[in-house]
């Protein structure tokens, strides 16, 4: 209590201070000064060139990379509250982690499968879901394109795209040092300079970052600290070069380096055993303790280097993007509820004691080209063409300590094993989309993809038992190779209602290439390759502005079905619950999108946005010999609640002495959420709302920025993840489980 009293006092305090402000200065309104209080227009790439928001016949949200920063949204799993159609799936490290669109994802660690939802940062594809998982270190904005997007952004874009786009550099030379500390010692300082190296022919950006988090989980073990939190380090650097007036060049090169320490604590038990193991932590829905000897560790190093041509000719624009990323990511992480043998009296036979040691190293070559018609012909087009070259190897290697009878009484019996594998995969594609004019508002959408996928493995596994001991399978060694021809398009019609309603309907064929289920305890029957994911999306949307843009109206109602559904199935092989990539059938979403923005005043924005989203299995196809139950037909798709919301208010007033004040808040909504595609009632979380404001004072002319800024000021304790296991489940903890406060500040120059 007397916590949340100080933090309430804090608030007040900065309410009291910015208001005291304008009270001297006699403030007047921004909407006084200004000449329109429009909506500014939003300019997104969504069609592989610059559109207007309004115009694309495309469902997008866009979120301003400054907005996230001042929100204390700095990667990828902190942006699903601001846009509903998107949920995160938080457990262990990137590798582990998976993004949402409309309901649908993979949720896999096999290098050998694609993720559902692409994420493409300045033009790159981004081939794991563990690179995507980044931080948001320079961006102007990002783009969240919603449903099937396997004509223009590729095959393993069959739910969606996230397309993050970096700041460009600037021609005058400037500057900024940007720095934060929230509640907990959550510390984050950015700086940055730009401008001109030769007056209109080369311009450079040069960011750099480093942030730290102590986490929000103590260790209850002796000298255990805090867990659940991070450090990272990196930068990013672009040039723009234009050697002729029709010539663009933008080389850019990044490095981020991040180390955490996700953990995962009990939210309940049924277990005597198990809360004996966990002693003194006891299990709870707002649990944020364990005990562990050994705590997780999670290290990624993500960098690369792109270069971009524009070359425009004739009214035609070509682009060719040429990159080359790496991601080596290393995992020390444990299974159970004991960390290793350190802790050899607290080892059962029900739960004994794992620890994990896996490394990734992964590299990418890409090439893509693709030519843009000049705009406002008969028919506007973009083809192209591309190629993606990846390679992973990993390591795996599971240490347990667990107990056995010999001669009448209970003994420590310790066992190992090591698989290494790896996975080769190439993939070719043709695409062109098309827009013909048909007069009188109307315009044809024509669009189609054809893909060549090859894909191979090699696994070998070693253990020091011929036979299965828990958590690790015998020895064994196997390799395979596939290929499919895959094509993807898009069909659609674009009406405009008047000069500011614009209507569309579209479908959609997605494909999302084959795959392995290559994983530390792969057996015979996952040698065999998955059939290719495809999905038919029908959509109608409805975009609209009205009183001289000052209230804007996105609407689309969606439904996709998919065929071959790639999904991970759990089940029971000698005594120990692994995991299956399987065909899992039919699935379908389908629901409605509505986003808002309204302006009365240049002072006041008031923005909303709302998803009602129904996933579910459709039919669900049981592998042969499954121990586990498979009647899931008609059962919700996890991490996917009907019902999500986000509302943002801002208000601004401009002070006579130059500097400006600026009252923020949003609060998110999310229904209850079944997080296991096997529906289990103990992995059902809770509906919840947060509620989130703050507090800035700024000045343009200075370069100033200062903000006091509050998260989950209802304290609202919630889980982004609940895992089931045998006699207990885990819980994934959000670092806004708990209200905190926080200061910023920003010196540009």
């Amino acid at each position: 209590m007397q916590n949340k009293t100080k933090q309430i006092g804090v608030l007040a305090t900065g309410a009291l201070w910015v208001a005291g402000a304008w009270a001297a200065d006699d403030a007047a309104p921004i909407a006084e000064r200004s000449e329109s209080a429009a909506i500014p227009a939003v300019t997104v790439t969504a069609t592989r060139r610059s559109a207007s928001l309004q115009s694309v016949p495309v469902a997008v949200s866009v979120i301003d990379g400054e907005q996230l920063a001042q929100a204390n949204r700095n990667s990828i799993d902190t942006i699903v509250q601001e846009v509903p159609s998107t949920t995160f799936r938080q457990q262990g490290g990137n590798k582990d982690s998976t993004i949402f669109v409309r309901g649908i994802g993979t949720i896999s660690t096999s290098p050998g499968v694609e993720p559902t939802v692409s994420t493409v940062v300045d033009g790159v594809v981004y081939a794991r879901p563990g690179q995507a998982t980044l931080d948001l270190l320079d961006i102007d904005r990002i783009e969240i394109l919603r449903g099937p997007q396997g004509t223009l952004f590729g095959k393993n874009a069959s739910s969606g795209v996230l397309n993050v786009i970096g700041r460009k550099p600037g021609e005058l030379p400037g500057g900024y040092v940007d720095t934060s500390w929230y509640q907990g010692n959550e510390k984050r300082v950015r700086a940055g300079v730009s401008g001109a190296l030769v007056p209109g022919v080369v311009r450079a950006a040069l960011t750099a970052l480093y942030a730290d988090y102590d986490g929000n989980v103590d260790n209850r073990h002796a000298g255990g600290g805090k867990l659940n939190g991070y450090e990272r380090k990196g930068a990013r650097a672009r040039v723009d070069i234009s050697p002729h007036q029709d010539v663009d060049i933008v080389l850019i090169a990044d490095y981020l380096r991040s180390n955490a320490s996700p953990s995962l604590t009990a939210y309940k038990s049924t277990s005597a055993a198990f809360s004996a193991a966990i002693a003194p932590v006891v299990a709870g829905p707002e649990n944020r303790e364990v005990v562990t000897d050994i705590p997780s560790d999670i290290g990624d190093t993500n960098r690369g280097v792109s270069a971009q041509v524009d070359w425009r000719l004739g009214g035609h624009t070509l682009t060719a993007i040429t990159a080359v990323r790496d991601w080596d990511n290393t995992q020390y992480t444990s299974t159970s509820a004991i960390g290793n043998a350190a802790d050899a009296a607290r080892i059962t036979s029900a739960y004994p004691a794992t620890r994990d040691i896996g490394t990734v190293d992964f590299r990418q070559v890409s090439q893509e080209v693709r030519l843009a018609s000049p705009r406002d012909g008969v028919v506007d087009y973009v083809v192209g063409a591309y190629y993606l070259h990846g390679r992973d190897r990993e390591t795996y290697q599971r240490l347990v300590t667990s107990t056995a009878s010999a001669g009448g009484s209970a003994a420590n019996v310790f066992n190992t094993g090591r698989a290494d594998y790896g996975v080769t995969n190439d993939s070719y594609a043709l695409f062109g989309e098309s827009t013909i004019h048909l007069g009188a508002g109307w315009r044809a959408i024509l669009g189609a993809r054809a893909t060549r996928d090859e894909l191979s493995y090699d696994h070998v596994r070693t253990s020091t038992s011929a036979s299965a001991f828990p958590g690790v399978q015998p020895g064994v060694q196997n390799s395979g190779a596939t290929s499919d021809d895959g094509h993807s398009g898009r069909l659609g019609l674009q009406y405009d209602v008047t000069p500011g309603v614009s209507s569309y309907a579209t479908y959609s064929r997605g494909y999302k290439g084959p795959a392995y289920n290559v994983f530390f305890n792969m057996l015979a029957r996952d040698t065999l390759a998955l059939k290719p994911e495809t999905s038919d999306a029908f959509e109608l949307g409805l975009k609209a502005s009205a009183f001289e843009r000052r209230l804007t109206a996105n609407l689309a109602v969606f439904h996709t079905r998919y065929d071959n559904y790639q999904a991970n199935f759990y089940d029971t092989v000698g005594g120990t619950v692994i995991t299956r990539l399987i065909n899992a059938g039919k699935v379908s979403t389908r629901g409605a999108e509505l986003d808002v923005t309204a302006r009365p005043t240049r002072a006041f924005t008031l923005s909303g946005a709302l998803a009602y989203t129904d996933a579910r299995i459709d039919s669900f196809n049981c592998p042969p010999a499954a121990a586990a139950s498979c009647n899931l037909d008609g059962q919700p798709l996890p991490f996917s609640p009907k019902w999500k919301a986000y509302t943002r208010a801002n208000y601004a007033l401009a002070l006579r002495n130059g500097w400006i004040a600026d009252f923020s808040a949003d609060v998110s909504y999310q229904s209850s959420t079944q997080f296991d595609l096997f529906q289990s009632p103990d992995a059902i979380g809770a509906a919840y709302g947060i509620v989130n404001a703050g507090i800035a004072l700024s000045s343009p002319v200075a370069g100033w920025r200062i903000a006091l800024v509050g998260k989950n000021l209802a304290n609202k304790s919630y889980a982004t993840n609940l895992v089931t296991s045998t006699g207990y489940v885990n819980r994934a903890v959000p670092r806004d489980d708990r209200r905190y406060v926080g200061l910023t500040a920003r010196k540009e120059f």
